[in-house]
């Protein structure tokens, strides 16, 4: 797997969680805190489920991750992670409101996962999150979730700035409930031994299901550098938590320890390892792909062997294709990572 340089200063965000310069660390920058909450009235557990949010929504029943109905693939369907179109967005050759719709007519796709530092700047804006979700609508469409980054460490030893982080999540919590998502995406960065992250990345974590509960929504952990990209120490910090709205995103290819080494081995954690021991608490799956080889087949990952892991764990959900390859157009990219999951899938039901 193609590893890239590490966050920051010194190749360490601060309390040593390196991630690669891609989605990860596009915006370097910590949001401060909002006053009022994403979700009004949103003060305790106990709240009416008619309480409508910022957005004037209100609450679904239950949003949870879809789950196969009549006609539909009996093992996996397939959605698109924003970040694959990252260059075209960056580039300002694509706007964010047209993510519905690329994903439809490019891609023949019908469900999106928004990565929050594309528009970072609107999650109470009510207008804006009204016409993307009707963009959804227009297009058939369906939001699955916000993966957000750049807003504090949810397990930072220190305990303000933790629970400023909670706070800088709230809001998009909001808009991914607006949208009629299923969850937020969110980091579990933290400093300290083993076994003091994992106590402090599950207080920030459960505080935050806590709240997001209240929605109906879930908040979901990728292996994203550090600790995190450790399968077990992850599913220890789900153990540890015990929120039923807090679960995992596996992605295939985030296992880097330590970025700084990206270059060493022993700086790698084993990939299908630890997708095994996060699949016992996804809520989300994603498909990372990088190059292809003749065939057509991941040359980083073996879809085949990695779904069969995700299959063999009762997940029956969306997997998220997430291209971040050089080699291959960003279209080309994704639409060669469609192919592959779709052969896969016909040869597991086989």
């Amino acid at each position: 797997n193609r590893c890239l340089p590490p966050a920051g200063p010194g190749g360490a965000t601060p309390g040593g969680y390196a991630g690669p310069m891609q989605r990860r660390d596009f915006l370097r920058v910590t949001t401060t805190s909002a006053a009022g909450l994403a979700l009004a009235g949103c003060s305790s557990p106990s709240h009416s489920p008619e309480v409508r949010d910022e957005h004037g929504a209100a609450p679904d029943p239950d949003p949870q991750p879809e789950t196969p109905t009549a006609g539909a693939d009996p093992l996996f369907s397939i959605s698109l992670a924003q970040w694959s179109l990252h260059r075209a967005l960056k580039g300002g050759r694509m706007d964010n409101l047209d993510f519905p719709r690329v994903t439809r007519e490019r891609f023949d796709i019908d469900a999106v996962e928004y990565v929050n530092q594309f528009f970072m700047d609107k999650p109470r804006d009510k207008s804006y999150i009204a016409d993307l979700r009707q963009r959804c609508d227009d297009h058939g469409v369906t939001s699955l979730l916000i993966m957000c980054d750049g807003l504090g460490e949810l397990g930072n030893p220190h305990g303000g700035r933790r629970s400023e982080a909670i706070e800088n999540h709230k809001p998009w919590v909001g808009a991914a409930h607006a949208l009629v998502c299923h969850s937020i995406r969110v980091n579990a960065a933290s400093d300290g031994t083993y076994e003091e992250q994992q106590r402090l990345a599950a207080d920030g974590l459960g505080k935050l299901a806590e709240y997001a509960e209240q929605a109906g929504l879930n908040v979901i952990v990728e292996n994203h550098g550090g600790l995190s990209s450790n399968g077990a120490w992850l599913a220890g910090v789900m153990q540890l938590a015990d929120h039923p709205r807090l679960g995992t995103l596996p992605d295939f290819g985030n296992f880097c320890l330590d970025w700084s080494r990206r270059d060493e081995p022993d700086a790698w954690y084993d990939r299908y390892q630890g997708v095994a021991e996060m699949m016992p608490y996804a809520k989300a799956v994603s498909a990372k792909s990088h190059d292809f080889d003749a065939d057509g087949n991941e040359t980083n990952t073996d879809y085949r062997r990695m779904m069969k892991i995700v299959l063999d764990a009762g997940y029956r959900g969306r997997v998220g294709i997430e291209y971040e390859g050089e080699n291959l157009g960003e279209d080309e990219g994704i639409l060669a990572t469609k192919r592959l999951l779709e052969r896969v899938r016909a040869e597991l039901r086989a």
